[in-house]
């Protein structure tokens, strides 16, 4: 924590919050470009570079105005954030795909067996991968993710974007490649669903830019 964290941190989620009102006003996609990032954020916890939860702050805007929300995360590392934050209940959704938590921070949560719990039991999915997940085997797994959101229903959807998942990604061991990320943008975009876009992660400084825009040009074109 520096002098200026507060105060980015409370941006990033004025980012997100502005986001979620833009969808809810009608746009079908807005990205917030957020630093910090939130997904490890929980109710009374902060870590991994988060401090206040920018999407699970975005998906309770949108549930609190009355919709059925879904959070899909796919960021390399678990949102254990928000699934703590939703663990329990039947409102919001969360989905995530990341690397398996038997090698990867947050290391304690985003086991496939996490599933909900009391009136949120079975509104958790967990979808760990295994190291060297390339575009096609993750293209099947994000396929999966997407018929548990088609068969919840949602009005809304909040995308945690990370694109840590990129085969040059100096801390993380998945694979996806630039096209990858372009085809998972239009999957997504192929729900159909007015989408919130909240950045996360992604350490690949030089190639930050270019994997988030090819990720949005693929939801826009679907």
């Amino acid at each position: 924590i520096t002098k200026g964290t507060y105060a980015a941190a409370r941006g990033a989620v004025d980012a997100a919050l502005t986001a979620a009102d833009l969808v809810l006003g009608g746009a079908p996609h807005a990205y917030a470009l957020c630093r910090p990032p939130g997904h490890h954020a929980a109710r009374a916890l902060y870590g991994g570079y988060c401090f206040f939860n920018n999407a699970a702050i975005a998906a309770q805007h949108a549930s609190s105005r009355g919709a059925r929300v879904t959070v899909l995360d796919v960021d390399y590392h678990h949102g254990n954030g928000t699934q703590e934050i939703f663990y329990e209940r039947a409102d919001v959704q969360f989905v995530s795909l990341h690397a398996d938590p038997i090698r990867a921070y947050p290391f304690l949560t985003g086991h496939a067996d996490e599933t909900g719990a009391g009136a949120g039991a079975g509104t958790t999915l967990n979808i760990p991968l295994a190291a060297r997940v390339d575009d096609g085997a993750y293209a099947g797994w994000l396929a999966q993710a997407l018929d548990a959101i088609r068969a919840f229903a949602p009005d809304v959807l909040v995308v945690s974007l990370g694109v840590d998942t990129f085969d040059g990604d100096p801390i993380c061991d998945l694979a996806l490649t630039r096209d990858g990320f372009a085809r998972s943008g239009e999957m997504v975009g192929a729900l159909g669903l007015p989408t919130v876009v909240v950045q996360e992660g992604g350490y690949a400084l030089d190639e930050l830019g270019a994997n988030v825009r090819a990720w949005l040009t693929g939801l826009a074109s679907a």
